[in-house]
């Protein structure tokens, strides 16, 4: 996959210069704004819109976040392979891969009701014992869950919702 292998090259010369934290972060700023803006979006990665015009934007974008060097060679470099559009899945690659070195896994948990400390505290603790590694949570709520949760770590879905149980029992029941 084309994502991945960019985000291996940027892990590798991040890790090779000691600022891959910084890196991903910048990188993560530009995606999460390409991300909130369609229009910025569709302007970077617009193959019809001259190259000249795009690094302005860019060039205005890695200012305003105060982008070391490595970044802004990252991203030139997207720019010039017009891959500029894929920078948000490669950002999460990225970060996903500088989460595994440093022994930690981004969780997303789902609840019906905002849940209180205790619970999180309960819910990061049986996460990380599961995936033994340190969990860093996410929180949303879905009130269509009815109650319980829903806990996405990488790539695993542990449902304890109460919408999950009664359709399993509605299942069970017209068998």
């Amino acid at each position: 996959m084309l994502s991945r292998r960019y985000a291996k090259a940027i892990f590798d010369i991040g890790s090779q210069h000691g600022n891959l934290d910084k890196l991903g972060a910048e990188l993560r700023t530009i995606a999460q704004a390409m991300k909130q803006s369609p229009e910025l979006a569709a302007t970077l990665s617009s193959p019809a819109i001259r190259r000249s015009d795009r690094r302005k934007v860019i060039d205005a974008i890695l200012q305003r976040i105060n982008a070391q060097p490595l970044t802004k060679n990252t991203i030139y470099l997207l720019l010039d392979g017009e891959r500029l559009g894929y920078l948000p899945v490669i950002s999460r690659e990225v970060d996903a891969m500088i989460e595994e070195k440093a022994g930690r896994v981004s969780a997303e948990v789902v609840s019906a009701k905002a849940l209180d400390p205790a619970q999180l505290s309960q819910i990061t603790a049986a996460l990380e014992k599961l995936s033994g590694k340190k969990v860093s949570i996410s929180r949303r709520e879905d009130p269509d869950l009815l109650g319980g949760i829903v806990a996405k770590v990488g790539d695993t879905v542990y449902d304890g919702s109460l919408r999950t149980q009664l359709r399993t029992l509605r299942d069970e029941l017209s068998k």
